[in-house]
């Protein structure tokens, strides 16, 4: 279970632009209660719901760094790893000024807009679900959503507190598709980079690789070369890895050195 930070820090934090927001700390969630188990909790369902006019700022800063929140969740796909929160936030309010319901299937997102439905796949296991995202964060560390601990249970990453995912845009509309493990599934098996940039000058991209290789001390650096709309790009990044802890302890040493980073999934 994750500790919480005070609400009050919390809108600090965002000038009074946003309401609530959860702040994921580093993992060390215990166990789910017996009383719910992923069997009977159900998928969110998607329906067309108006923004709301809390938690969507065009943009807004926490800690340092500024997210610019998206006009529309249409075509957002972005793998990365999913944390989850729970009794500590139990029905304080959210980002768009609803009570957090740890028993709801919902999650937090830094800049989709808010509401709207996304489905996350285990890239560890197949399993899909459908979550209502109705609030905003994680801040802390590379996280790509933060689920009520309804939907971590259901995705089955509670025990480990996090997880590898990939989170998808869903049209409002229609039914959940999520029971079982996705169509053709094939399981990711540490195929997990950090990346801290892409150019298209090769020799930039060695100089980062050294200064990346300088910070890391004898890890495993790569430039993986890539084409992103007909343009050939230098990837710069260190890998691949498994465990999550070492990721973020990576992460925090690379960020150190004043590099951005990303997570990257293969």
């Amino acid at each position: 279970m994750q500790r919480a930070v005070p609400l009050p820090v919390l809108l600090t934090l965002l000038s009074g632009l946003l309401l609530g927001g959860c702040i994921s700390l580093p993992p060390d969630n215990k166990p789910a209660a017996p009383e719910m188990t992923g069997d009977e909790i159900e998928d969110a369902v998607p329906r067309p719901e108006p923004y709301s006019k809390l938690g969507n700022p065009p943009s807004y800063t926490v800690f340092g760094k500024r997210y610019v929140t998206l006009q529309s969740e249409v075509g957002y796909v972005e793998r990365g790893i999913a944390s989850w929160y729970g009794p500590n936030f139990h029905g304080k309010k959210t980002s768009s000024g609803e009570p957090y319901d740890m028993h709801a299937m919902t999650g937090a997102h830094t800049t989709l807009p808010i509401p709207c439905y996304v489905q996350v796949t285990n890239l560890e296991t197949g399993k899909r679900i459908v979550v209502r995202v109705n609030d905003r964060g994680p801040f802390m560390k590379k996280r790509v959503i933060d689920l009520s601990k309804a939907a971590a249970i259901k995705l089955g990453i509670t025990a480990k507190g996090t997880g590898l995912v990939e989170v998808s845009a869903v049209d409002t509309g229609k039914l959940s598709e999520a029971a079982g493990p996705a169509p053709g599934f094939r399981p990711v098996k540490g195929d997990v980079y950090i990346q801290v940039g892409a150019f298209s000058d090769p020799a930039n991209a060695e100089r980062t690789r050294i200064k990346l290789a300088s910070a890391l001390e004898g890890q495993p650096v790569r430039i993986e070369q890539n084409s992103a709309s007909g343009t050939l790009l230098y990837r710069v990044q260190t890998g691949p890895y498994r465990d999550i802890e070492e990721i973020d302890r990576l992460e925090a040493r690379i960020t150190q050195q004043g590099m951005e980073t990303y997570i990257i999934i293969d």
